[in-house]
């Protein structure tokens, strides 16, 4: 699903319609101000204090399939964002399960990488 062309990558209806149908309600579609930008190359990195979420570090591109969310989960930083990440290659969790191609990240694991929507 990434777009080789450099532009923003175009949400998948088939992938929006599944997710809306699990979490029983649409997915937001209004970007927050400040937040990567759809089409956003980024490097999903481990984390300093568990040995997860995923197996290894890997790229990929922020999805335009619904814009970042509020993390509201307790453990989340103040102002934290959740964002839908397509992978370049499939990818295998911490615990094994998988592969997956797109998976929802929170902004904490998520480092912004050349080639995205506003460089060259």
């Amino acid at each position: 699903m990434t777009d080789t062309s450099g532009g923003p990558v175009s949400a998948s209806a088939d992938d929006r319609q599944a997710v809306e149908y699990v979490l029983g309600r649409p997915l937001r579609q209004s970007w927050p101000p400040g937040a990567l930008a759809p089409g956003s190359r980024v490097r999903v990195v481990r984390a300093q204090d568990w040995d997860g979420p995923w197996q290894v570090e890997f790229t990929g591109v922020v999805d335009a399939m619904g814009a970042p969310e509020p993390n509201e989960h307790a453990q989340a930083f103040a102002g934290e964002l959740r964002y839908w990440v397509t992978f370049d290659t499939p990818q295998r969790d911490s615990g094994g399960d998988g592969p997956y191609r797109k998976a929802l990240i929170w902004d904490r694991h998520l480092r912004a990488e050349p080639g995205g929507p506003d460089t060259p």
